[in-house]
């Protein structure tokens, strides 16, 4: 879809601080975070809805691998999931964990590193 902005992001014309990536996902750090690390998981594929990706189990183990390497990159136990689908008409689950270090809220890089070496 060319003006869709996650599409975009897929493409490279516009940067992410990226965290996981294969040929069917792409995980990246949403710009207004709701906690450190708050991470968008979607499909590189243009699908609108969550519900019609293809192979929606395939892409739940992706969000379920971010939220697990968010326990241990951020130290808690209690990770939040949000589907709702109307901020961007292109699927995406957001994967965030709960935690009162507001402090790390913008500090995007670090984020991105943290998540990328828990996902080892």
């Amino acid at each position: 879809m060319p003006n869709c902005i996650f599409c975009k992001i897929v493409r490279g014309e516009i940067p992410a601080h990226k965290v996981y990536e294969d040929d069917t996902y792409l995980a990246f750090l949403d710009i207004h975070p709701k906690a450190p690390g708050h991470t968008q998981v979607i499909p590189k594929a243009h699908t609108r809805w969550v519900w019609d990706v293809p192979d929606v189990g395939g892409y739940f183990e992706i969000a379920r691998t971010i939220a697990l390497a968010q326990r241990k990159a951020f130290g808690t136990e209690w990770i939040l999931s949000r589907i709702i689908g109307d901020e961007v008409a292109h699927a995406h689950i957001w994967v965030y964990p709960s935690t009162e270090d507001s402090a790390q809220l913008m500090e995007f890089e670090k984020n991105a590193e943290k998540l990328r070496a828990a996902l080892q």
